[in-house]
């Protein structure tokens, strides 16, 4: 071999030698940026089910006892503008935290939570309209006050799905 074609080779390895050197750890940053990317979107995501979590169980927790206050409180005779007020108001923020969910949890957490708005929303119906005086046959706040127990339950079955979405286990 001519001392020309030896240098010529090692002029290329040299050459192919320096590229590999530029390009190898622009493909290692590049996949560490994706790995980070990834891991930033996964953060994100957890942080988001977490808050949709958060209020979905507050929301439904709230809208549940006020509507036993409100159905006990017809029962007795002592319903008044301000408790179809505050049990409306939770309503209203139960469907917007409802709503909000179906958009990013899972589907069996999904499933969950339209077994327990069922409940809720059947009973609130009804006790709507027996406050306005339409109750259909059979509709009472006691009968009602059994059914909202249902609910329970169902609240117990979301909210340990959730916490297992989470990562926890008890």
């Amino acid at each position: 071999m001519s001392d020309a074609i030896a240098t010529a080779i090692t002029a290329a390895a040299g050459l192919g030698g320096a590229l590999l050197g530029a390009m190898l750890p622009q493909r290692y940053n590049a996949r560490e940026r994706a790995a980070e990317a990834e891991l930033a979107d996964r953060r994100r995501s957890f942080e988001e089910r977490r808050e949709a979590y958060t209020a979905m169980n507050r929301a439904s927790e709230q809208f549940h006892t006020l509507l036993k206050d409100a159905l006990q409180r017809m029962r007795d005779g002592i319903y008044t503008e301000e408790d179809r007020s505050r049990l409306e108001d939770s309503r209203r923020e139960y469907r917007d935290h409802y709503a909000a969910a179906q958009m990013i949890v899972p589907l069996r957490i999904m499933e969950a939570s339209r077994e327990l708005n069922k409940v809720l929303a059947g009973v609130d119906a009804a006790a709507k309209r027996i406050d306005r005086g339409f109750a259909r046959d059979g509709e009472s706040a006691e009968r009602l006050l059994i059914e909202v127990k249902q609910a329970e339950p169902r609240m117990v079955t979301m909210r340990t799905l959730m916490r297992e979405d989470l990562g926890i286990r008890d």
